[in-house]
């Protein structure tokens, strides 16, 4: 993989609404500290969960191309591209969930390795969902559209979820570790998902019939 290759891809990625995403779940964790005692341990829950699903909504917009049809087809696979694009923002993404995690008190924060689960979860299903948009339509910016499909998803499956689950923690309450089981669940599927929508769209394998050349290739 050539550094020109890299480079092209990395101005390709959408690190405003990354950041804004970003920005914003920081904030969200941090309310907290304005008050003058320490968050409750559910609101500790909440707002991680809220945190990691800021990012996620800015990772919608992670497979966005202005120019998806005005460029000429690539040798680079699609794959390639898009599995680049993630590599190139995963860092950011751990060092930026490390600084969520922080911003938590030690006495409040849930346990970290559940947390980060459903945090992965999340993101794993928004990459998921952007990446199925860029499959199967022809809109070469699809994460305004994602992204409120998700927002609107998670508002509804938050509903189903325990209002008080950092309780069952701490208390052993094997409920936990169960939701967790289907949060681990949920990230097979995100991952899954992902891997089937990364093949380039048939379309893209079809030539025009008075120039003879493939058609412009998608993301």
């Amino acid at each position: 993989m050539s550094g020109a290759l890299v480079a092209a891809v990395a101005r390709t990625v959408p690190w405003r609404a990354l950041g804004a995403g970003a920005v914003l779940g920081l904030l969200l964790v941090a309310l907290p500290r304005l008050s003058d005692g320490p968050p409750e341990a559910w609101l500790a829950l909440t707002l991680l969960r809220a945190a990691a699903l800021a990012f996620a909504l800015g990772l919608t917009f992670l497979l966005d191309d202005p120019a998806r049809h005005l460029t000429t087809p690539v040798t680079t696979p699609r794959w390639v591209r898009t599995g680049l694009r993630v590599a190139l923002v995963a860092p950011v993404a751990v060092l930026w969930w490390t600084a969520v995690l922080a911003l938590v008190p030690h006495a409040a924060r849930p346990p970290v390795g559940a947390v980060t689960l459903e945090a992965a979860a999340t993101a794993a299903l928004a990459l998921a969902a952007a990446a199925t948009a860029v499959r199967l339509t022809d809109e070469p910016q699809p994460g305004p559209s994602v992204a409120a499909a998700v927002l609107t998803t998670a508002t509804l499956g938050a509903l189903l979820i325990p209002a008080r689950w950092t309780l069952l923690a701490a208390t052993g309450d094997p409920r936990w570790a169960a939701a967790h089981e289907r949060w681990g669940v949920l990230l097979g599927v995100g991952l899954v998902a992902w891997g089937i929508c990364q093949p380039e769209p048939r379309r893209a394998l079809r030539f025009s019939r008075r120039s003879g050349t493939p058609s412009p290739s998608g993301v």
